[in-house]
């Protein structure tokens, strides 16, 4: 039997869906899970769930071997080692549950191997490619100037965007320059904002949200043209006509400006634990993907200070 990408276009059974939804309500409870991962989650347990229903299985009566055929599916279908890796971190933790709750006796999850991922280098900007995609934004228009100090800011904190666009008034204190940001699993943490980034908020604040602000009570710090919070997908589709305009011809994510920030810090001698802290990466190791992409820096120490140099 021959399956295409989707599996089937059936809906998973009734009772994979509760468990779906009861293990995805525990972890927003539990760990304050965002709306993306559970996103994320729902959909990789779903797509797996279909796939077990054309087998005539449900996810309480999936074993080992049927996990390791639907990865080996996977495989066949060239999708991404990456999201599969991801799908399997998933299915453990969701079986983990089921194993606690009493619904299954033996996690099949046990001695299944992650499949191998090259661990890419985030892609980033040089710092000349950063004050050319700062300068993009018209200033002297309202949209513009909020453009410009949304870069800034980007820049100047490493936050992720996602942080950037649901910052509110009362979280960032002009008077020492600190932003209070609220990352994932709802953890706070506070970041320094920065002398130059500072002005262009208090610029946007005086000259450009007056101007975007429709509602009083609207507590949003970056408005869209209706005078509420902007989306991700307005943000970022702002910044790559900026890139295109400005002539920074390279590779843009969502967290371009967010590598670089870290690259940067790295480069002008930053410790790797104080980024971490910056960056908001509960483990070190995540952050450590940076110290390849700073390693001039490194070469030009070792150069400095080896006797053998």
């Amino acid at each position: 039997m021959s399956h295409d990408r989707r599996c089937t276009t059936r809906s998973p059974q009734a009772t994979d869906v509760e468990l779906i939804e009861s293990w995805i309500n525990v972890l927003w409870l539990e760990k304050g899970l965002s709306e993306n991962s559970q996103s994320s989650y729902r959909r990789d347990l779903r797509q797996y769930a279909l796939w077990l229903n054309q087998r005539q299985l449900g996810l309480l009566h999936a074993g080992r071997s049927e996990l390791q055929h639907y990865l080996n599916w996977r495989l066949e279908q060239q999708l991404k080692s990456s999201s599969t890796s991801r799908l399997l971190s998933c299915l453990r933790g969701f079986y983990r549950y089921l194993l606690r709750e009493g619904r299954i006796s033996t996690d099949p999850t046990l001695n299944l191997d992650n499949p191998r991922t090259g661990r890419p280098l985030p892609k980033t900007l040089t710092e000349q490619d950063v004050e050319t995609l700062l300068a993009a934004p018209d200033t002297s228009d309202v949209l513009g100037l909020r453009d410009r100090t949304m870069l800034e800011v980007l820049y100047a904190t490493g936050l992720r965007v996602s942080e950037l666009i649901a910052l509110q008034l009362e979280q960032i204190n002009q008077r020492i320059g600190v932003i209070r940001v609220i990352g994932k699993g709802n953890k706070e943490r506070l970041v320094p904002v920065g002398d130059e980034a500072l002005y262009w908020v208090q610029r946007y604040l005086k000259e450009a949200r007056p101007m975007l602000v429709r509602d009083m009570r609207e507590e949003a710090l970056f408005l869209s043209q209706r005078g509420q919070m902007m989306t991700r997908q307005t943000f970022w589709y702002r910044v790559k006509r900026y890139a295109i305009e400005s002539g920074v011809d390279k590779p843009l994510s969502p967290h371009v400006l967010r590598h670089a920030f870290a690259t940067h810090l790295l480069n002008h001698g930053a410790d790797l634990r104080v980024v971490q802290m910056l960056l908001g990466h509960s483990d070190l190791s995540t952050t450590q993907i940076y110290t390849h992409v700073a390693s001039h820096r490194l070469q030009s120490l070792h150069r400095e200070h080896h006797p053998r140099g």
